[in-house]
């Protein structure tokens, strides 16, 4: 699909804000700064982002998830075990983002207002759909939307972690996520021992209520 002038705009406000939202927070006042530096009119920045700050959640976002993507392919994701390759992706999605960790965080807590907890689900929710996908995920059963849920709920734990991490390298991050990834395989093993019994009650209950009820 070509670029239409609209993304040239939005891509150009992109490229300082992050600066602007780092010192300013995700603001009205940080989008007009932004829109300054780009030497966009006001025309053109309503063209870009008819609600202004707000239409910036998206763009960071996708901006993050490409640069995501496109390191995941430089990886030999296949030579990993699942939980590496989650690990992995988790990891790069923050690296990527390092250089604007600031405004990353301004995102977060503009997101955090209760109006924009749609906003901020869905974004989330795209991330772990774009991760496990690039994992080579398959699924259409009810592992499909698991997959994801839980993903998202790791994404946002390690995102809280990685903003009051001042360690060497993330390491406390890292650490962190590698503790989230771990309890979630042990569900994921409770779950699989668990479902054989589950079956059986199942299988015991219909048995009982054709004796109760007949067939």
């Amino acid at each position: 699909m070509a670029e239409t002038p609209s993304d040239r705009f939005r891509a150009r406000i992109l490229e300082v804000f992050p600066a602007h939202a780092a010192r300013e927070g995700w603001t009205d006042a940080a989008f007009k700064a932004a829109v300054a530096e780009a030497g966009l009119s006001e025309g053109e920045a309503k063209l870009a982002c008819p609600k202004g700050a707000f239409d910036l959640f998206d763009a960071f976002a996708a901006r993050a998830d490409a640069a995501m993507l496109a390191r995941l392919e430089d990886l030999d994701l296949a030579a990993m075990k699942v939980r590496q390759r989650v690990r992995a992706a988790v990891q790069v999605r923050l690296e990527a983002q390092h250089p604007f960790k600031d405004a990353a965080r301004a995102m977060t807590r503009a997101l955090g207002h209760p109006l924009r907890a749609p906003e901020a689900a869905r974004l989330l929710w795209r991330t772990a759909d774009l991760i496990w996908r690039a994992l080579g995920d398959t699924s259409t059963d009810e592992n499909f939307y698991s997959k994801r849920a839980i993903l998202s709920g790791v994404l946002a734990s390690t995102y809280a972690r990685w903003f009051s991490d001042d360690s060497d390298g993330n390491e406390a991050t890292w650490a962190f996520l590698d503790a989230r990834i771990e309890n979630v395989m042990q569900f994921e093993k409770l779950k699989a021992r668990l479902k054989p019994v589950s079956e059986g009650a199942q299988t015991a209950v219909g048995v009982a209520a054709r004796f109760r009820y007949g067939r």
